[in-house]
Formats: structure tokens, sequence, C-alpha cells
């Protein structure tokens, strides 16, 4: 497990917290549009748990939590004990995932160690491997949505959004998937250097369409609503 990344102080990464997060290298997944490419490919600083542990000493009074996030976070058995040193400080714990882990998700959520989890659903199943560039189980997506629907952990579903990937379509399906779900979210696709397959070859939607297709689906959910 590589912490490749560390951003001290966050007031949007967890709702209505103050938080810390940590990116954790590497992913299984390809997505043109992530923004989080040196990450990804595994390129950036190596923090050692103890310099995060130190700093959370020193901080403690001043934040809420830790958010887990990557890459995909679960790609790494470890995270169990690092959140559960996390916690040891007294820490709320979220996770960002994928979702193709439901094994270590549930073993997470059944022994309590999540306070707040946000998954991010790529596609409709059945556009999944094309829109996430690499092979994926959508059995295992599947599982990781029933975990997460049928736990007592505070939660999120969300979508990064743009023209080249996703249509109007594609949105209203990937919402019938979660229905009746906590919270699920748009993040309009935001270009700059970091993403994946690089700057200017992708496009967000307008915003006016979105607010559309939110006014068609927010009925499903207990909240929904646009990012970015």
């Amino acid at each position: 497990m590589k912490i490749i990344g560390h951003q001290k102080i966050s007031f949007i990464d967890y709702p209505d917290k103050i938080c810390t997060v940590l990116f954790l290298a590497g992913c299984n997944f390809r997505c043109s549009y992530c923004h989080n490419g040196p990450i990804v490919k595994g390129e950036g600083n190596d923090f050692s748990e103890e310099i995060i542990f130190n700093f959370l000493k020193k901080r403690r009074k001043f934040l809420d939590g830790v958010c887990i996030s990557g890459g995909e976070p679960t790609l790494n058995e470890e995270i169990y004990e690092l959140i559960d040193r996390i916690r040891q400080e007294g820490l709320l714990v979220k996770l960002d995932t994928n979702g193709t882990n439901p094994k270590l998700l549930k073993r997470l959520v059944d022994n309590a160690m999540l306070d707040y989890i946000a998954m991010d659903v790529k596609a409709p199943l059945n556009k999944y491997k094309q829109t996430v560039k690499a092979e994926v189980d959508t059995k295992d997506i599947e599982e990781s949505i029933d975990i997460i629907m049928n736990s007592s952990v505070e939660y999120e579903f969300r979508t990064t959004v743009c023209k080249e990937i996703l249509s109007g379509e594609d949105i209203l399906s990937i919402s019938e998937l979660i229905k009746g779900s906590q919270r699920y979210y748009l993040q309009n696709f935001n270009d700059r250097e970091t993403v994946l397959n690089g700057r200017g070859l992708l496009h967000p939607y307008e915003i006016d369409i979105l607010v559309e297709i939110i006014k068609k689906i927010e009925s499903n959910f207990g909240i929904c609503k646009l990012r970015g």
C-alpha cells in the first residue's frame, strides 16, 4: 500500500466535516476523464504512515475525520489496518471506492469501520467495460451497491458526466440502478492537466441540461444534486 498524496485540510471531501484526505496509489480502472491521472499511474510522493499519523496527532483538534481516496483504495487489503489505526485516534473515516471489492467493503461495514461511503457508479451496467477501459465484473458493482444501501453507514453514490462518455439516457439508467438511495450526485467533468487521457479531449455538459436531468430523477433519492 502506497500513500501517494495527502491533502492536509478539506472542507468538501467529507460532507459537513473537516477532513484530511489520503490518496492511495493505483487503480484497476482507466477512466479517460479521471482527474487523478498521476495517482492512478502511481506517480507522486510516498508518505509513510508515521508521517501521516504524526500529522493526525498534531491536528486532531481541528479535524473531524479522514477521507481515504485514490485511485482505488480497496485494491489494498492493508487499508483495514490503516482504518483501524485512524479510528483509534478518535477520527471518523470516509471511504471513496469504485465498488469492485465487495468482499473487503462488507468486512469494513460489518465491523463498523466506516462512517461514510462514497461510491462512484460509472455507467449503466452494459456500458461499464467501455467506460472504465478495463475488465470488470458488474456483479461486484451490484453487490457493492446492495451492501451500501442495506448498511447503517451514511453514503452517497456519484457519477462523473461528460458529453463523450455518458448520454442523458445513460444517466437515467444509472438512476434506476441505485433508486431509493440516500444521496446521488452528478459531477460535471472538470478539465485539467491531471486528466488521465490529457487535457482538451473531453467536455462537460451544459449546466441547464444536467439540471433538467436531475428534475427527472430526483424523486428516486433522498438527495439528488449537481456538483461542479
